[in-house]
């Protein structure tokens, strides 16, 4: 395995996972990007790179690599240097090399996701009854493998109980009235289907009836697998797989709402929020810094260390970039419970319903290569 490869390895890591050299003029339309927005999205995650080398990798995931934080320590120093496109190129040329990323497949999958804008309330009314939920005091990561074993090596969340731990109810089972009378409620929302796609985006902007509004992101799950709705319906023969779309999917489940219901529950996974600074600009990734609509790319943190930076492209992919095959430098800073697997990503297109648009389309081939650290060490000490 190459220098600076996540030593992590995939869920499904009997399957062979390979990470093979190629030069950067290999990449499709590398001399093209925007060399310079990707080195200031890349900069965004450096602080949080060096925390998470500090403190350590959570279980499961790979820790940033010695020449990952030389290039952050480097990035860093360049800080407030306005940089031509040829140096911020050469920056990335310099410390890292292009890997394309292999896993048993052909290519991989793009996919889009962005930050919806709903309308709420503080307070349940007649319009306003969907809850949208904090997160549970009793609610549990699971981080060893004692608990792993509890989990039967399938939650990522548990229940505190006592002194034991169990599952949590699951997405059927909460909006039954599992919680209820908890005092968890955060906001409540108009339409059920608008929360359920808010779970899978993962963060929200909710305008309220007093006129103000409050962003709210992601604050951990009930632990349940995620399941695919979409692909349950075409399973199921329900909806044509050439003509699924974020759009088609939420006109599919509100034309029959309680059958819609029944579906949504096929997804057992259930998110918790908690309200971001008023302040905050952007929303947050998993890495913690704010997203950048183009650059920031949902990965499996499994597999990707987030902070580093990847090159994706897709040449059916037209609509996400000005025109032409999408081909772009992009940085891991967030995860998603579909996003599973080395060849894997979705990306980050911003806020409201024009980003949402944009989202829904996007499911596309795509070829993914990492950008791995060079063993910078090696080469100052060769003669």
């Amino acid at each position: 395995m190459p220098t600076g490869a996540p030593t992590a390895q995939p869920k499904d890591s009997a399957r062979k996972l390979e990470f093979a050299p190629v030069r950067f003029a290999d990449l499709p339309g590398w001399s093209r990007d925007d060399h310079v927005a990707a080195l200031k999205t890349f900069l965004k995650s450096c602080e949080r790179v060096k925390a998470l080398a500090e403190r350590g990798a959570p279980a499961g995931r790979p820790a940033p690599s010695p020449g990952l934080l030389l290039a952050c320590k480097e990035a860093t120093a360049l800080r407030g240097n306005k940089l031509t496109p040829g140096e911020a190129r050469s920056f990335f040329e310099h410390f890292f090399e292009p890997h394309r990323v292999r896993h048993d497949q052909a290519q991989g999958i793009l996919t889009g996701y962005y930050e919806p804008v709903l309308e709420g309330s503080r307070v349940p009314t007649e319009r306003f009854k969907t809850p949208v939920y904090h997160r549970p005091p009793d609610l549990v990561d699971v981080i060893d493998e004692t608990m792993r074993g509890v989990a039967g090596g399938r939650l990522t969340h548990l229940r505190r109980v006592g002194d034991r731990l169990e599952p949590y109810p699951a997405r059927a089972d909460i909006e039954q009235g599992a919680l209820s009378g908890m005092g968890l409620e955060l906001v409540y929302l108009a339409d059920p289907v608008d929360a359920f796609f808010m779970h899978v985006q993962g963060s929200g902007r909710i305008r309220l009836t007093d006129g103000t509004s409050i962003r709210i992101g992601y604050d951990g799950k009930n632990g349940h697998p995620y399941t695919s709705i979409g692909r349950y319906l075409i399973d199921q023969r329900l909806l044509d797989a050439d003509k699924i779309s974020l759009a088609s999917l939420a006109k599919w489940l509100r034309a029959e709402p309680e059958r819609g219901r029944r579906v949504m529950w096929q997804n057992a996974s259930f998110v918790f929020f908690r309200e971001l600074d008023k302040d905050a600009g952007a929303p947050k990734g998993a890495l913690g810094v704010p997203l950048t609509p183009g650059r920031s790319l949902a990965v499996d943190a499994s597999v990707h260390v987030l902070g580093s930076p990847i090159y994706v492209s897709s040449p059916t992919l037209t609509h996400a970039g000005k025109g032409g095959p999408f081909a772009r430098l992009m940085i891991a800073q967030d995860v998603g419970s579909a996003i599973t697997g080395p060849e894997r990503g979705d990306i980050y297109f911003g806020s409201g319903a024009a980003a949402g648009r944009l989202a829904g389309i996007t499911r596309h081939p795509g070829n993914f290569f990492a950008l791995l650290p060079r063993d910078l060490r090696t080469e100052a000490a060769a003669p």
